[in-house]
């Protein structure tokens, strides 16, 4: 995101914003998350006692390069609670919270909840530890703005982890039983939280996960390194994220498929757009499982 576009978007909000109390009796919180990943989630929680709003929702472009416009800003402004990501991943929404603070309203920032600094892997939806961490943050935000529905809202968040979330928790505890020490390989590092997780092997050389990731080019040796890994099946999977496939990463796929090495699609906002955190995420666990099991012969 351009500087310049963000301080004319702060001004823009500043020009208008009045400060209101949360929610207010028969009217849900206002929510506002800066990707619809995390976006699902907090609407689940919150029911009817939120109106969520998810800023980033397209599967069809980078994440990384949005540029938000001046109605959203305006909302960032006036929520009632805020759910970004942070970690380096948006910072165009923590730049225009800073610029517009409000005592009322509560910021949960993703990677202060899971402890990920800047400069780490900011893709934190693809930790399931992590994301048990944020429901947890969220929900005990809900309760603390919306006291009047504690209950209700506590319940909620039962009802999500051991209920909607179940599936996707079980799924990847299934595939690290079955798979861990597998070697894979990956197109970024969006993929690798959840490698880690499943006790997957992550051959990728953790500079060119970066590179892509980060929109610099790697180095001719590790795309060298990573073309070799593929063409020689060092790796049983290669797992690549669609929202960012470079021309490497094409080339990576193209040899992946003519050699014989699963591949799999994965996308860092959910696909279809309206899907639900856990349906996208077991969907994709469901095809990585499939790919598993074609790569490794188990």
């Amino acid at each position: 995101m351009r500087g310049r576009a963000v301080l004319g978007l702060v001004a823009l909000v500043l020009t208008g914003c009045a400060t209101s109390a949360p929610g207010g009796k028969g009217h849900p919180l206002e929510v506002v998350a800066a990707e619809s990943a995390w976006g699902s989630l907090v609407a689940q929680l919150g029911g009817p006692h939120v109106h969520v709003t998810s800023l980033v929702r397209s599967a069809g472009a980078d994440p990384h390069d949005y540029e938000p416009t001046a109605a959203d800003a305006r909302r960032l402004a006036t929520a009632d609670l805020t759910l970004v990501n942070g970690v380096g991943y948006d910072t165009w929404a923590t730049r225009l919270l800073a610029a517009n603070p409000r005592a009322s309203r509560v910021d949960v920032v993703v990677g202060k909840v899971v402890g990920v600094p800047g400069g780490g892997n900011p893709h934190r939806w693809y930790s399931p530890a992590d994301v048990r961490s944020v429901v947890d943050a969220v929900a005990a935000a809900l309760q603390r703005l919306d006291p009047d529905h504690a209950a209700d809202l506590a319940a909620q968040r039962t009802a999500l982890l051991t209920g909607r979330l179940a599936p996707y928790f079980d799924a990847v505890a299934t595939l690290r039983s079955r798979y861990a020490g597998t070697p894979v390989g990956a197109s970024e590092s969006a993929f690798a939280p959840l490698a880690e997780a499943l006790g997957l092997r992550l051959l990728t050389p953790p500079a060119y996960l970066a590179a892509v990731s980060e929109g610099t080019d790697p180095t001719p040796r590790d795309t060298s390194t990573v073309a070799d890994q593929i063409a020689d099946h060092r790796v049983r999977v290669y797992v690549f994220n669609t929202q960012n496939a470079t021309p490497d990463v094409q080339a990576q796929v193209a040899t992946a498929r003519a050699k014989g090495v699963p591949v799999v699609a994965i996308t860092e906002t959910p696909l279809p757009a309206d899907a639900s955190f856990e349906d996208w995420q077991v969907g994709q666990l469901t095809r990585l499982a499939d790919a598993l099991a074609q790569g490794t012969g188990r």
